[in-house]
C-alpha cells in the first residue's frame, strides 16, 4: 500500500541506531506515524523537526502496519518557532490536542487550521487567541462542541456573555445575570465571525472555558491529566504581556 500527502510534523522519537518514528498531521490521512529509515542522519535532522511542513510518501505491505515514510521539506518552520517560548509550548499543546483524536482519522479542517496557526505561532499577540479557537475545534471534533451561536434561553444572538456549564451553550447577559456566579465567561473574540483581537484577560477566560469542558468530557473520563504544555503556554503568554507592560511603563516614564 502507498499514498502521498502533505504533513506537518508533530514529533519524532528515536528508533534503533539510525532511524526515527515520525508523527505527522496530514491533510487527508489524519494523524499518522511511520518509520523514517536514516531519520537520525545529519542531513535529515533539520527536516524532521516539529512544525516543519513536509511532502510524504508512506508505504506498507498492509494498511494496519506502521509503514515507512519518505519525507521532503516544504516549509522549514522549526528554526523560526524555536526562538519563541510561546511558539514552543504552543506547538507542543497543539500536538497534545491532536493526539486525543483517533490515529489515521482524516480531519482536513484541523490540518488547515494547524498550518495557519503555525504561520503565526511566534507572534504572541495573536497566538493565544488562535490556540483557544483551536481548542474549540478539537472539542467539536471529539463530539463535545460548544454552541456559541445564540442564547440558550432566548434565542438572541446579541450580547452573549456567558456559557452554561451544563449545556455548553451561550447565554445572553440578561438571561444569565441571575446565575452569573455559576456561569462561565464567554469572551467576545470566541464568537463566530467576531473578528476581535483578544487581550490577556480575554484569552485567560477562553482557556478557563475550554479547560472546564476538556476536564469534564475528555481528561476525567479517560483518566489523564491536562498536558503540561498548556500550563507552559499560558505562562509564556503572561510573561510576554508582563514584559510589554514593563516596556510601556519605561517609555511613559
Amino acid at each position: 500500500m502507498e499514498w502521498r500527502d502533505e504533513g506537518i510534523i508533530l514529533g519524532t522519537r528515536k528508533h534503533g541506531e539510525t532511524s526515527a518514528i515520525l508523527e505527522v498531521m496530514t491533510r487527508a490521512h489524519g494523524r499518522h506515524l511511520g518509520l523514517v529509515r536514516g531519520g537520525r542522519a545529519r542531513k535529515m535532522q533539520p527536516v524532521l523537526q516539529a512544525g516543519n511542513r513536509v511532502d510524504l510518501i508512506w508505504h506498507a505491505r498492509l494498511d494496519e502496519h506502521l509503514g515507512t515514510f519518505q519525507a521532503e521539506a516544504i516549509e522549514m518552520n522549526a528554526a523560526r518557532l524555536m526562538d519563541s517560548a510561546v511558539a514552543v509550548y504552543g506547538l507542543q499543546l497543539l500536538a497534545a490536542h491532536l493526539r486525543l483524536l483517533p490515529e489515521r482519522d482524516p480531519h482536513d479542517a484541523l490540518f488547515e487550521t494547524l498550518a495557519l496557526i503555525i504561520a503565526h505561532l511566534e507572534d504572541a499577540e495573536v497566538a493565544g487567541g488562535l490556540v483557544a479557537r483551536f481548542e474549540l475545534m478539537i472539542l467539536d471534533e471529539l463530539g463535545f462542541g460548544l454552541d456559541l451561536s445564540e442564547c440558550a434561553a432566548t434565542g438572541s444572538k446579541e450580547n452573549l456573555t456567558y456559557v452554561s456549564p451544563k449545556s455548553g451553550r451561550a447565554v445572553s447577559h440578561e438571561a444569565g445575570a441571575p446565575w452569573h456566579d455559576k456561569m462561565l465567561a464567554l469572551p467576545a473574540f470566541l464568537q463566530r465571525g467576531a473578528g476581535l483581537s483578544a487581550d490577556l484577560s480575554a484569552i485567560e477566560q477562553a482557556f478557563r472555558l475550554t479547560s472546564f469542558f476538556f476536564t469534564r468530557h475528555v481528561y476525567e473520563p479517560r483518566g489523564i491529566e491536562p498536558p503540561d504544555a498548556r500550563t507552559g503556554f499560558i505562562a509564556a503568554l503572561r510573561k510576554h504581556h508582563a514584559g510589554l507592560g514593563l516596556t510601556n511603563g519605561d517609555t511613559a516614564a
